[in-house]
């Protein structure tokens, strides 16, 4: 069977104090409440965990994330790029929480093998126009494609597109909702940069476009930026777009917004993610919410079979952030997002079972023999 083996991950934040611990860090000037460098943020990291000897490898802050990578071999990497990347000195007008990371810090991605970016979001065009445009030069220079902002809407809803070994191709879509805090000037326009924002009644036309555009043999992911960074509900909108977006073709709904995993669905033999959570950011040591346990995250994969389309396999490893850098997991913290993954999915979903290895089956194999679910590569 020739499969494709996809990694998913939510919102990977590489500015602020991720960037000023890489090795060219960029100007440390913020424009928050509270804090004005963004060197504080690196401070509360290392008040809660212990020192970190930076500049740091491009590598470090995926710590036993690479292993994973190692193991399964994904053949293709998405995350949601919620930093820009840009030298630019001018923050967004009044928007209080701007990300950005330094450019030749973006060596980072390519560390981590990642080759795909979500980038409707509502941090890519924190530092404005300019921002945006270093953010695009700087991962089409290093080879990265991305979907969900560009020089026009044309560009902005343009797929990321991909040859597979069986001959059909992975389209990856990448748009984003209001809801999420993307400010409504955004919007990319017929002449105007920016990100592909859907209207307030999610009246876009992704579905109509996935059913005219997928061919047989293709896959389809939809990235999806929506709904608010903290809490487990999920708005009725969301799950009728997500849905609309399945039964117009789409394998893999891959949301995110919030800063920690929320439910999912199996819906006509596709997942709907709802939010992947943080993978990466420099939340660390910053205080509150602490009921939905920020400190944890989720690196998701799956598997497709490239003959059926069919998902065959659907894992998580469950990881933590400790001195802005990601560990696994430990047991008892595996377990807490074992039940609140059982606790959130949809009503006719599989149960979500813990393996021997540590990590979390949802689809398929649940045994945590590699061999079980994985052929690497392909």
């Amino acid at each position: 069977m020739s499969v494709l083996t996809l990694a998913l991950m939510g919102d990977v934040m590489t500015g602020r104090g991720v960037d000023q611990v890489l090795p060219h860090p960029g100007a440390p000037d913020l424009y928050e409440a509270w804090v004005r460098d963004a060197r504080d943020y690196v401070a509360l990291a290392e008040a809660r965990n212990g020192p970190i000897l930076y500049p740091v490898a491009p590598d470090y802050i995926w710590g036993e994330a690479l292993d994973e990578f190692a193991l399964f071999q994904p053949a293709q990497r998405l995350i949601n790029l919620e930093t820009s990347i840009t030298r630019h000195p001018e923050p967004w007008p009044g928007k209080g929480i701007n990300y950005r990371m330094h450019p030749d810090n973006a060596v980072c991605l390519t560390a981590a093998g990642i080759n795909a970016c979500a980038l409707a979001n509502n941090h890519i065009m924190d530092w404005g126009v300019a921002g945006l445009e270093e953010s695009c030069a700087t991962l089409k220079r290093l080879g990265i494609p991305y979907a969900g902002a560009g020089a026009n809407r044309e560009a902005a809803s343009r797929p990321v597109v991909k040859p597979l070994p069986e001959g059909g191709r992975l389209l990856i879509w990448s748009i984003a909702f209001a809801d999420s805090g993307v400010p409504l000037e955004w919007a990319a326009d017929a002449d105007r940069p920016g990100v592909w924002l859907a209207p307030p009644d999610a009246a876009v036309d992704l579905p109509e476009r996935i059913a005219r555009e997928k061919r047989p043999g293709d896959l389809v992911v939809v990235s999806v930026h929506w709904g608010s960074n903290w809490g487990y509900r999920v708005p009725a909108r969301h799950r009728i777009f997500g849905r609309r977006l399945i039964e117009a073709g789409a394998n893999l709904v891959h949301g995110h917004s919030s800063h920690h995993p929320r439910g999912f669905e199996l819906y006509g033999g596709a997942a709907l993610l709802y939010g992947c959570g943080d993978l990466i950011n420099d939340y660390e040591g910053i205080r509150g919410h602490e009921q939905y346990r920020p400190d944890l995250a989720l690196l998701y994969f799956c598997t497709f079979d490239l003959n059926s389309g069919r998902m065959s396999a659907f894992w998580m490893t469950p990881l933590e952030r400790v001195r802005l850098r990601l560990r696994r997991a430990r047991a008892e913290d595996t377990k807490w997002l074992q039940a609140l993954l059982n606790g959130e999915r949809g009503d006719d979903s599989p149960e979500v079972r813990l393996g021997r290895d540590g990590r979390l089956y949802w689809i398929g194999p649940e045994s945590g023999s590699r061999s079980s679910h994985t052929q690497p590569g392909r």
